[in-house]
């Protein structure tokens, strides 16, 4: 068992899922009330810190922690701006919160660090803050790595992509999960879950369903309600064609096709999920998409589910406020294969001789982006 602390933790999907992989969460860090308030109901042996991370000294860090040895610093530090830093202006404000993860690492000095962010950090235009990443840890005593994981390979119903930066000063070699879903494992492909494949099962072991507030799922426009009755399980509308097929003239959206960019919505309107397929990335609020067979959003627990929460797992505050922690988090079962790697790295563990180059992570970036931005088309 590693014990762990999570800074900018959110509600605590990455802890939950490290926690599943069998590791101990000492200490939960963040600004947002709500997401701290359920960051504590569901992590019931760990501390919680909420307010300005700039703000938590290091002998409230220490005491904390108490006599625990801490094995991992995990977490979604913003890193928008970072780059300016290696460029010598350390004082650019939107560096402060990454600076601030930094910070906590160099005071504890974790066998290893878990970064979670977007797959836009391996974009052309982000390439300078990576490389600023990977370098400020490199000279503090880390080996880093970093790949786009989609959750989807890991057992979650969602396909959601998401940058992870692993780093360690005990090993030479960083490793990350194998896909163990949509993947061939030994000598048999292991299909993806699907969105029909959970939303059925989203009771507790009581028979309690959390979280599960149909009256604001409903859909208060007549007029949409009407549309989407329309709509077939899976489908949507994003091109004019998807109009003609789906929708009545009386119900069609009114919308001069021709002069809209690339003629079609940059997000698709009135998508049903699929539920012989993943979902899409669920987002910070119920409007992107629709339940696959009922005239309605999806609730919060069915959001929750998608993005592999237990359903035990409980979210606090206003429903928006739960939206918000649900659509950000990290999924619980993506958490777990990064924790069973932890756990593999530690057995492997050793006194390093030589530091994994700078460059050997420095120079997969081109290659990670190649393979980041493409989508398979349904």
């Amino acid at each position: 068992m590693l014990n762990f602390i999570d800074v900018f933790s959110g509600a605590g999907g990455l802890s939950c899922g490290l926690e599943l992989a069998g590791h101990k969460c000492l200490l939960g860090i963040d600004f947002d009330s709500h997401a701290s308030e359920t960051f504590n109901r569901n992590h019931a042996n760990a501390n919680v810190f909420c307010g300005d991370v700039g703000k938590l000294t290091k002998k409230q860090l220490l005491n904390f922690i108490g006599k625990h040895k801490v094995h991992a610093i995990i977490g979604g530090p913003p890193c928008q701006g970072f780059s300016t830093a290696g460029q010598g202006n350390p004082l650019d404000q939107r560096n402060s919160l990454f600076l601030e993860f930094v910070r906590i690492v160099k005071i504890i000095k974790p066998e290893f660090i878990i970064i979670e962010n977007v797959t836009g950090l391996v974009a052309k235009k982000n390439e300078k803050t990576l490389k600023a990443i990977l370098k400020r840890f490199s000279s503090i005593g880390y080996n880093l790595d970093f790949q786009i994981m989609s959750a989807h390979h890991y057992g979650v119903p969602e396909k959601r992509r998401r940058t992870i930066i692993i780093g360690s000063r005990v090993n030479e070699t960083i490793i990350f999960p194998k896909k163990d879903h949509d993947a061939v494992v030994g000598k048999n492909y292991i299909p993806p879950v699907t969105v029909g494949d959970v939303l059925h099962d989203i009771k507790t072991s009581e028979g309690i369903i959390h979280n599960h507030d149909l009256e604001s799922a409903k859909i208060k426009s007549s007029i949409d309600k009407k549309r989407l009755l329309r709509i077939p399980e899976g489908k949507g509308i994003r091109y004019e064609r998807d109009e003609k097929d789906y929708l009545t003239k009386s119900l069609r959206l009114g919308v001069d096709w021709e002069n809209l960019r690339e003629n079609r919505f940059r997000q698709t309107k009135y998508q049903r999920l699929d539920r012989s397929k993943p979902s899409p990335t669920i987002m910070t609020c119920r409007y992107s998409y629709y339940h696959p067979t009922e005239p309605r959003y999806l609730s919060q627990r069915e959001a929750a589910k998608l993005q592999s929460f237990p359903n035990d797992f409980q979210f606090y505050g206003p429903i928006s406020a739960q939206w918000k922690q649900i659509g950000n988090a990290v999924p619980p079962l993506l958490g777990k294969a990064l924790g069973h790697t932890l756990s593999k790295m530690y057995k492997k563990s050793k006194k390093i001789k030589k530091r994994l180059s700078k460059n050997t992570a420095l120079s997969k970036i081109s290659t990670v982006r190649e393979k980041a931005f493409v989508y398979a088309r349904n």
